[in-house]
């Protein structure tokens, strides 16, 4: 049977990408930023989970606003990453699982959740950044496969905090239900606070970020009291993306213990941060 290890919160903005390729790590600016993934990548080490699901939200790559999915899961033997801008250079394609992603779509489906299916998906920096940061080393990347599941957070109305949940808790048990002996692990990426345009364009909000990240463990309803617009004004419009860690939390059950976490303003005017959960049992 296929088992979930745990999961990871991570932010996605492209200018990590672009410290990741010009090797900034050690860099006054960054390296606060980046030594929080050590941790993370000890983990993922000792851990080498098979599946990698990853939580995130197209930027305008595979998507746009004249056709954008609340929910949508990659089926594709491979995930092709394009030129989208932001200096960012293009990776090569990422493996896929398309048995274990049917797996998840019919589950989900059985469920009552409304699944976009895609057996050809293009993945944009908001899948390619965890991707570069969890396992730095690219040949490990190019080993893990991956499922790309895309949530709506650009265009309104966006899924609530606790449909995102909900959809984290039925990931949990069809990965629970497959029968192939798989080692997964689940990230859910974005956020943390911040605006990217406006008259609040740079806003950050580190007392709610804060509050965020010690309630996610073991008490992920505390972001339910917030709809989206408040959510909105709390964190920034693009802060909204905070609701993807709740899949990933959610998909992790109630057992779960923190075995890292890190904070740190600003990257690229974005307050960002990292968690690392272990499901324990």
């Amino acid at each position: 049977m296929a088992k979930l290890l745990g999961g990871i919160g991570s932010s996605h903005v492209p200018a990590i990408g672009n410290a990741i390729e010009q090797n900034l790590q050690q860099d006054p600016y960054w390296q606060p930023f980046f030594t929080g993934y050590e941790p993370v990548w000890e983990w993922l080490e000792a851990k080498k989970p098979d599946v990698a699901i990853l939580v995130y939200n197209d930027h305008g790559l595979n998507f746009f606003l004249d056709k954008m999915p609340t929910f949508a899961i990659g089926a594709a033997a491979e995930y092709q990453n394009s030129d989208e801008g932001w200096g960012l250079k293009p990776l090569e394609p990422f493996p896929g699982h398309p048995p274990l992603s049917w797996h998840l779509i019919n589950s989900l489906v059985n469920d009552e959740f409304d699944i976009t299916s895609c057996q050809e998906m293009l993945v944009d920096h908001g899948f390619t950044v965890p991707m570069s940061l969890m396992w730095p080393n690219r040949i490990l990347t190019e080993q893990i496969k991956v499922i790309p599941v895309c949530v709506n957070v650009v265009q309104s109305p966006f899924p609530t905090a606790n449909r995102c949940l909900r959809l984290g808790e039925a990931i949990g048990r069809a990965i629970e239900s497959y029968e192939e002996d798989l080692d997964v692990v689940i990230l859910g990426t974005g956020g943390l606070s911040h605006q990217l345009d406006g008259e609040r364009a740079g806003f950050t909000n580190r007392a709610f970020d804060t509050e965020f990240l010690e309630k996610l463990a073991k008490e992920p309803e505390w972001l339910l009291q917030y709809n989206n617009h408040q959510l909105a004004e709390l964190a920034g419009p693009q802060g909204v993306e905070m609701i993807m860690w709740l899949i990933m939390r959610g998909a992790l059950g109630e057992n779960v213990k923190e075995l890292s976490r890190n904070y740190h303003i600003p990257i690229s005017n974005t307050a960002a941060g990292v968690i690392l959960l272990e499901k324990t049992a």
